[in-house]
């Protein structure tokens, strides 16, 4: 996948063959946005184009509505491009969404990012909007398009409600993981480092590994989850359960920053600096306060137990 980044003047990133290109903020990369780019994939290959996606960076909200702005993503921009390139797209566009960018008028944009970029055929959500105010839809699209077609894909849903970025973050945030899970067609990840922690589990009998995010990722409820764990050096998975949290049990809650260690069952070999990928399957339940070390190791060997159930049909 060649990955080029639409910097001010453009024209020199016109140099590429014709292209059917699904468009889109994509953060999630959920079933929605799937079946925008796979219906992009079917046009691509029925007409002998290229495969291209193009996608915005920062979140628009950072520059249009400063004091509510996403600064973290379900996918941030390197996982995004690491599925992409999965799913087999030649070329991925990243457009950066600055202050002159938002001020666009729509018949600039599409020329500039459609027209002048060999693009034949614009694939997007229902709701997609573009240009100055964000003015411009699918529908205008469609009237106003300049050498190339349009398709939009309609709402995509499950149980009549519809998939979206916004319901996925609201989910993980409130720990319903499933219907998260449901929504993006795969387990929610996080990507990180193995870090050194407090090692207090190895003190009570559980041994964790610490993960420090390697980017700007969405963080679940703080509470237990049912997770697997995968190493990118051997590859092997591992099944465990995971703490998010600030421990309060040891510390004050409004002192502490929230860490995620995980317990690897059967699994004693140290993997300190390794890049790992933390799969999130149940929540367990909310992180709590014990009265002590005898509470804590009692709920531990439970939710170590409710973990192993659920993962035994992986």
């Amino acid at each position: 996948m060649i990955t080029i980044e639409m910097n001010q003047p453009i024209e020199s990133h016109y140099n590429h063959p014709d292209l059917a290109l699904a468009v889109g903020f994509f953060d999630g990369l959920h079933l929605g946005h799937q079946a925008v780019i796979h219906e992009m994939i079917q046009i691509a290959n029925q007409k002998g184009l290229n495969k291209a996606v193009m996608t915005f960076d920062p979140h628009p909200s950072v520059v249009l509505n400063p004091e509510k702005k996403r600064t973290d993503y379900l996918t941030p921009l390197q996982e995004k491009k690491e599925i992409l390139e999965k799913m087999g797209i030649d070329y991925l566009f990243i457009v950066p969404f600055t202050s002159t960018f938002a001020k666009m008028e729509e018949r600039d944009f599409i020329q500039n990012y459609f027209t002048y970029n060999k693009v034949k055929h614009v694939i997007a959500g229902f709701d997609f909007t573009y240009g100055k105010f964000g003015k411009g839809n699918m529908l205008k699209l469609e009237s106003d398009k300049d050498g190339f077609e349009v398709t939009a894909v309609p709402k995509q849903a499950i149980a009549n409600d519809k998939i979206s970025t916004t319901q996925i973050r609201k989910d993980l945030k409130t720990g319903e993981i499933n219907h998260a899970n449901a929504q993006l067609g795969r387990p929610y990840k996080i990507t990180g480092i193995v870090v050194q922690g407090e090692k207090r589990g190895r003190t009570i009998g559980f041994p964790t590994a610490n993960i420090m995010p390697n980017d700007d990722f969405v963080l679940p409820r703080l509470g237990v989850y049912a997770v697997t764990l995968k190493c990118e050096s051997t590859g092997k998975t591992y099944q465990g359960v995971c703490n998010i949290g600030v421990k309060p049990t040891f510390h004050d809650p409004d002192k502490s920053q929230v860490s995620i260690e995980v317990n690897i069952f059967d699994f004693n070999d140290s993997i300190y600096g390794e890049r790992v990928e933390v799969l999130w399957y149940d929540f367990i339940r909310p992180e709590q306060k014990f009265d002590g070390i005898d509470a804590l190791i009692k709920q531990i060997n439970h939710d170590k137990q409710t973990a192993i159930e659920s993962l035994s049909n992986l």
